[in-house]
């Protein structure tokens, strides 16, 4: 019995993390569907992913009273075009980062909560950007892009599971990183996208369909002293520009 059980072990755990991958990716889904009504109700503009990233307190999961509180779920854009009211720590969230929320919570830390795993092309969704020479500086935060200006929707990222690595803690965060920076287009960020389901993480695209993508690339980050492609953080897509996140 006990060789039975060791050899059944492998493929149970196997089987839990595909059912919170399945689980995962329908969070996702739901969160882009509610993105795409959202834009319907306000001229076919997406939802902000940061009004007003300057004060700090409001995100497109959530919002807050001042910059020491945690970002709750009440107040979010998305809140109202959900199939059900959020919970009290996130909008959506992913099962197999719920953990490592929960412990973050618990201990006070992370730079934001409330994304619940999840993160938003704030870069070119979530914000409406103009091209300035070979960057692409804000116009406003206070809008995210018009769903016309996306050539490809079924090419474009607009969530994915996410976090990222402060020190060696990994932290729960609220955007899906691009490649390269747009108004620094010699500079890449830390990747933001979690490959945290078998290696792969679930994407979910403009046009609403959802795919568990491979990480094809990486970079080592400045945040921390561990590499964050370690911990399993990067980028699908083998491009060293934007084309998954941006207009084109």
């Amino acid at each position: 019995m006990g060789v039975l059980l060791g050899l059944m072990g492998p493929a149970l755990s196997g089987a839990r993390e595909s059912a919170r991958a399945g689980v995962c990716a329908s969070g996702a889904r739901q969160l882009q569907l509610a993105t795409g009504f959202y834009a319907s109700d306000h001229h076919d503009a997406y939802p902000p992913g940061a009004r007003n990233f300057a004060a700090n307190l409001q995100r497109w999961h959530g919002s807050r009273a001042a910059t020491g509180d945690p970002f709750t779920p009440a107040g979010a854009p998305l809140e109202h075009y959900l199939d059900a009211d959020a919970s009290s720590h996130a909008l959506r969230e992913c099962p197999s980062f719920a953990h490592t929320a929960d412990e973050l919570r618990a201990a006070g830390a992370g730079f934001e909560t409330a994304a619940g795993g999840y993160g938003y092309n704030n870069a070119f969704v979530g914000v409406v950007r103009t091209r300035d020479g070979d960057r692409w500086r804000v116009e406003t935060d206070d809008s995210g892009s018009r769903a016309d200006r996306f050539a490809r929707p079924a090419a474009t990222i607009a969530f994915a599971d996410a976090a990222f690595l402060s020190g060696r803690l990994l932290i729960e965060y609220s955007f899906a990183e691009p490649r390269v920076w747009p108004d620094s287009p010699g500079y890449a960020p830390d990747p933001s996208i979690h490959f945290r389901h078998a290696h792969a993480a679930n994407v979910a695209w403009l046009d609403g369909h959802v795919s568990r993508e491979r990480m094809e690339q990486t970079e080592a980050g400045w945040a921390s002293d561990e590499h964050a492609g370690a911990r399993g953080l990067g980028w699908p897509g083998d491009f060293a520009d934007n084309r998954l996140f941006d207009y084109r």
